[in-house]
């Protein structure tokens, strides 16, 4: 495993005992120390986000210089802007309309998103060099059915969809989560159909029988 993709397993791994820190048994459920932990949550978000840059960027040049072609390259800055404003928009709705943190509520949903970014880095490695946050396809590979693939035809959107709701909502910002839902579901609509018809100009997936 290159040093790219050790980064957001390390990142991970030093949230939890920073979680436990944040709010030992008995301490006040109070903003003193939940926004702090949401902002620092957000933070480790971004810094994920940017270590996904850095792969797709390498596995782009990588997928062009075997060919590949992309495709959908009109609706790609719209969800980039859109992905963007979303971790920005969160804490701000959280320090300007005062969210609230309700804590059975927002503890379960940070271990779903710690839970969400394994996922989300199992299709990474899984695919390997051929992931990318842009649609680029590779002529004469076949599709990838190992991993997560062998259960969801996209399980990278299950988790951009899930994380859109729960990341957000971990601190009560429900404005950020149905927003970004909203707008996420007209982008997925045309980013799964150009994929889809991308794919089916691949061969089949080979039998492994």
């Amino acid at each position: 495993m290159g040093p790219q993709l050790r980064a957001p397993a390390l990142l991970l791994g030093l949230l939890a005992p920073a979680l436990a820190l944040a709010a030992p048994p008995g301490a006040p459920l109070s903003p003193e120390w939940s926004v702090p932990l949401f902002l620092g949550l957000m933070g480790l978000t971004v810094v994920e986000r940017l270590v996904e840059v850095v792969v797709s960027l390498r596995n782009a040049a990588w997928s062009f210089a075997r060919g590949g072609v992309e495709h959908g390259r009109g609706h790609y800055p719209a969800m980039v802007v859109l992905h963007t404003a979303a971790l920005f928009a969160g804490p701000a709705e959280v320090l300007l309309l005062d969210r609230p943190f309700h804590p059975v509520l927002g503890w379960a949903l940070i271990g779903a998103c710690l839970a969400l970014q394994g996922l989300r880095w199992w299709c990474i490695t899984t695919l390997g060099p051929r992931w990318n946050t842009r649609v680029i396809i590779v002529p004469g590979l076949s599709p990838v059915t190992t991993g997560p693939y062998r259960f969801l035809k996209h399980p990278n959107y299950v988790v951009v969809v899930l994380e859109g709701l729960a990341l957000p909502l971990v601190h009560g910002a429900w404005l950020t989560a149905l927003g970004f839902t909203l707008l996420n579901a007209l982008l997925l609509r045309v980013r799964l159909q150009t994929e889809d018809a991308a794919l089916a100009t691949l061969p089949p997936p080979r039998s492994s029988l």
